[in-house]
């Protein structure tokens, strides 16, 4: 069986970059930026999306709710 691959979408205006997803992501996925949002804060970003397996831990230890997964469909 093949592994399970995933995206994920970041709203960066939202993200507050407490890190928590940064430390719950499995395989390095998310990091966070250099630069600030209109907020003052470095928010997360999806810095290698070819690692991610779509396990949802990131958007389950996210206080602010600004992480969407997407479970993307094996190719044949």
């Amino acid at each position: 069986m093949a592994k399970m691959k995933g995206a994920i979408v970041i709203d960066t205006e939202r993200c507050k970059g407490c890190n928590l997803c940064v430390l719950a992501c499995p395989t390095d996925v998310i990091a966070l930026k250099d630069s600030v949002n209109a907020k003052g804060y470095h928010p997360a970003y999806p810095a290698n999306h070819d690692a991610c397996i779509a396990c949802v831990n990131c958007a389950l230890v996210c206080p602010d709710m600004c992480i969407t997964v997407y479970k993307l469909s094996p190719e044949k």
